[in-house]
């Protein structure tokens, strides 16, 4: 699966990048008719700690899904947004096998 990664008014580690491609590509295996994903990274600009964001985009066949969370690092966001990722992915998979 192609994964974008879009950082808002900073630069992304490499070890950042990889450790997303790791954790999106863990997607496939629940639905395999992912075209892409884009991942943005943004700061917040207030004066509390849970202040990094990660939005994930995750393109398929007809439909595109959003997830958004805000923590402290932006591993932790990635983590929990894939992981709502995937339960959306096996609710559309499970739709689809429901209505064929």
């Amino acid at each position: 699966m192609k994964v974008n990664v879009h950082a808002v008014n900073f630069n992304v580690d490499r070890k950042l990048v990889g450790y997303v491609q790791e954790k999106l590509d863990k997607l496939d295996k629940y639905y395999d008719r992912v075209v892409c994903s884009d991942v943005f990274f943004k700061l917040d600009n207030t004066s509390a700690k849970i202040n990094k964001i990660a939005e994930l985009k995750v393109s398929v066949p007809g439909d595109e899904f959003v997830v958004k969370k805000q923590c402290k690092t932006f591993e932790e966001a990635v983590m929990l947004a894939a992981d709502s990722m995937e339960r959306l992915l096996v609710k559309r998979k499970q739709k689809v096998r429901a209505h064929s």
